[in-house]
């Protein structure tokens, strides 16, 4: 008599257990609620983010204070600079502990997507971008008296999509660093070559060849170049429209290249 054997079921893994789900805007709110309430025991983070720019304005009003003229002409650029900076330094840290202490690596264990973690911490950290470029831009038009020809809705527009920038590029780079101190050191490689090729300190046009390449694919060169557009124009231009589109483009991009490096350190 022949006797059939049976093949023990295959032991579920993980990733059976816990099949990739389509995004869900339910799961992406709950992150962003949880990240909004660490970073709420966090006053040092939040005065970075919501002060600092302010402060920087300030100080750059009174730098100039013999003549109003200079401030008039840079300071649009610097509200959409210093927002994508602080933006990218406090994203880049915050997430970091996050992945260091095991949160990111816990979180990706459960059914939840990459889509909805990447959203709830764009959506975490915009809402305290969309409360940073308000005070920014509020101060500097209304209070600094920065002298612009085209709507100030504009300008915060310009400065909410540089500060969103930041954000993406933040959360990009927090995978590629195991420590705060390698996080703060990717500003030098990512922030600065944009700061000094934007042109802020020079039309690029004035630029070598070769460096005035390079800036047409940087993404602060359109932001300087949209906040350039307002501050000349009082309708909006085609030049306005496709700058906030390369930035909010480059954005997205970056988000989505920060959800590819979501991934387990652990089997």
């Amino acid at each position: 008599m022949t006797t059939s054997t049976q093949t023990p079921a295959p032991t579920p893994t993980r990733s059976s257990a816990h099949p990739p789900r389509a995004f869900s805007g339910a799961r992406t709110l709950a992150t962003a609620a949880r990240v909004l309430r660490q970073l709420r025991h966090d006053p040092r983070s939040i005065a970075l983010m919501i002060l600092v720019p302010c402060v920087m304005l300030f100080l750059l009003r009174y730098v100039f204070d013999a003549d109003a003229r200079t401030f008039d002409a840079i300071g649009a650029s610097l509200l959409g600079i210093f927002p994508l900076i602080t933006m990218f330094l406090v994203t880049s840290i915050a997430t970091l502990r996050e992945r260091t202490s095991g949160t990111l690596e816990r979180l990706l264990a459960l059914p939840l997507g990459k889509a909805d973690l990447i959203a709830g911490y764009a959506l975490a950290f915009g809402a305290l971008a969309v409360v940073q470029s308000l005070l920014a831009t509020g101060l500097a038009v209304w209070g600094l008296g920065l002298d612009v020809v085209g709507s100030p809705w504009l300008l915060l527009l310009v400065a909410l999509l540089d500060a969103l920038l930041g954000t993406a590029l933040g959360l990009f780079v927090s995978a590629f660093a195991s420590s705060e101190f390698q996080a703060v050191q990717f500003m030098p490689a990512v922030i600065f070559p944009q700061l000094l090729l934007c042109g802020l300190f020079t039309a690029r046009e004035n630029m070598h060849p070769v460096l005035e390449a390079f800036s047409n694919v940087l993404p602060m060169s359109y932001a300087v170049d949209g906040m350039s557009e307002v501050l000349r124009h009082s309708d909006v231009t085609g030049d306005f429209v496709r700058d906030i589109l390369i930035v909010a483009g480059c954005a997205i991009l970056v988000l989505g290249l920060g959800a590819a490096t979501l991934r387990r350190r652990t089997a």
